[in-house]
């Protein structure tokens, strides 16, 4: 067929990308049991050792756990979806939980500064690291809460 245009890569694919620092992304649904700080703590601890970062891994660790800890103490029993990212050279532990949304402002804040309060061990642990730490409800119909951990290289 002449004039047909015909889509062929412009180069063979040179096979999977390894593990590395530059390409850590990882997201990771948990059923929300108490069990559940130990496997994030796990699932970190390996991912950054697999991608170059084992200089983070205890204080990441640290951050995954406690943040799933808390989600379990505030909304037992309910998914929660750790995500590890690496992004502008730090690196980024987001949770996501299913805690429902408050009736009123004011129980709303109640809640966010006892979370707040019990995030002590996660804060001191960051702030070791010059990063930084927070948490804030989901804009979602059902509610839920997105709390994380920041960490420089």
């Amino acid at each position: 067929m002449k004039g047909a245009l015909r889509c062929l890569p412009s180069a063979v694919a040179a096979g999977p990308v390894p593990p590395a620092a530059e390409n850590l992304s990882y997201s990771m649904p948990l059923p929300g049991g108490a069990y559940c700080a130990g496997l994030a703590r796990q699932a970190v601890r390996s991912l950054l050792t697999r991608q170059g970062l084992a200089g983070l891994c205890d204080t990441a660790a640290l951050a995954a756990s406690e943040l799933v800890a808390a989600a379990y103490w505030f909304t037992p029993d309910r998914e929660v979806i750790p995500r590890v990212r690496r992004q502008f050279d730090a690196l980024r532990i987001v949770l996501y939980d299913q805690h429902p949304a408050h009736a009123s402002a004011e129980k709303a804040e109640e809640c966010r500064d006892r979370r707040s309060r019990s995030m002590w061990l996660p804060a001191a642990a960051v702030d070791t690291h010059g990063g930084d730490w927070g948490l804030a409800p989901v804009l979602t119909p059902g509610g839920g809460t997105k709390s994380w951990a920041l960490l420089h290289r």
